[in-house]
């Protein structure tokens, strides 16, 4: 698939620190990667929404985490949308990018077309997922879907689960670019109160919905004082400014956050990446007997899967499956 011309900022993750608040954060902007991720279905305008909001929180978590592997989201709910699902590889080596997939599963004919984006979830939860890899105990943290958006239940994830004052604002959508085709853009900004002794939490609770912590209900002092401003300065940040392309990561920090002493580090490039293969396919297929090979096989004689994530389409022989045939 074309792309375009790539923008030297696009498809990165920019760390930076406020050092004059103790406050660390990052800039995203996903161009390409957003592009792939999306265009491997033809979802609707809501879930589409979702899946592009999902994918950039996910790359600024992502990024934001000491990762070994892998770093997953998985927004569960009753609605129409039943799941968002996206996966963050870190980097297999220095100056290698790291990788991001997304995918969607709804009920079309439930869809409101006419509802925001947000509301199409229901009730449910909200997971961030780690797994360092083999010999590590996989982490798994729980919140339930609150607040207005998907930046608001990550938010309340970190208030509630970390005890880390975090906020996020992020934007996305179709850029009509001279010369370009129409595509996808996004951008955002991640905030985060770095941890130290004084943190505390309020004794009657959090503020939030059902009594769940939020970011302004941890800091207080200084550090709250603190905190409160970086959050009045990042309010003001426009939608063109988090997608760019005329405004790079660096411009947008001194604009939001030039008395705050903003420093930067390294960006980190992401990709659009999927893990599939025919082998893990072949590992999954080895929890079912001959008998349960036989049902999946089609009137071809194979057996065939698809990636959720890449739509990557696999097609095997079924006597080389299940675990009679894993076990030969």
């Amino acid at each position: 698939m074309t792309i375009g011309p790539q923008i030297a900022w696009d498809d990165t993750v920019l760390p930076f620190q406020l050092d004059l608040s103790a406050i660390r954060g990052r800039v995203v902007r996903l161009d390409g990667v957003l592009e792939q991720v999306l265009s491997q279905h033809s979802y609707p305008p809501q879930i589409e929404a979702l899946v592009a909001e999902a994918a950039l929180l996910t790359a600024l978590i992502g990024q934001a985490v000491k990762l070994r592997w892998k770093l997953s989201l998985q927004i569960r709910g009753n609605g129409p949308a039943r799941l968002i699902a996206t996966d963050y590889y870190g980097p297999t080596d220095d100056g290698e990018p790291a990788r991001i997939r997304a995918y969607a599963s709804y009920d079309a004919d439930r869809l409101d077309p006419e509802a925001v984006p947000f509301s199409q979830i229901g009730q449910g939860y909200f997971a961030v997922m780690l797994d360092q890899g083999e010999g590590m105990v996989p982490y798994q943290g729980f919140t339930p879907i609150a607040g207005s958006s998907l930046s608001a239940c990550a938010e309340t994830y970190f208030a509630q689960s970390e005890q880390l004052p975090t906020r996020f604002s992020v934007t996305f959508g179709q850029s009509h670019e001279p010369g370009r085709p129409l595509h996808w853009r996004g951008g955002g900004v991640m905030l985060q109160h770095m941890p130290q002794a004084g943190m505390s939490v309020a004794a009657e609770g959090g503020s939030g919905e059902g009594g769940l912590l939020q970011h302004t209900d941890i800091l207080s002092g200084d550090d709250g004082e603190n905190w409160t401003r970086a959050n009045v300065l990042l309010d003001t940040v426009e939608a063109m400014e988090l997608i760019g392309p005329q405004v790079t990561p660096s411009d947008l920090l001194l604009r939001l956050f030039h008395e705050e002493g903003p420093r930067v580090f390294e960006a980190q490039p992401v990709r659009f990446g999927c893990s599939c293969s025919e082998d893990k396919v072949r590992n999954t297929m080895s929890i079912y007997s001959q008998r349960d090979i036989e049902k999946m096989t089609t009137p071809e004689g194979i057996v065939t899967a698809d990636c959720q994530f890449c739509g990557a389409h696999y097609e095997m022989d079924p006597k080389t499956l299940g675990f009679e045939a894993t076990h030969e």
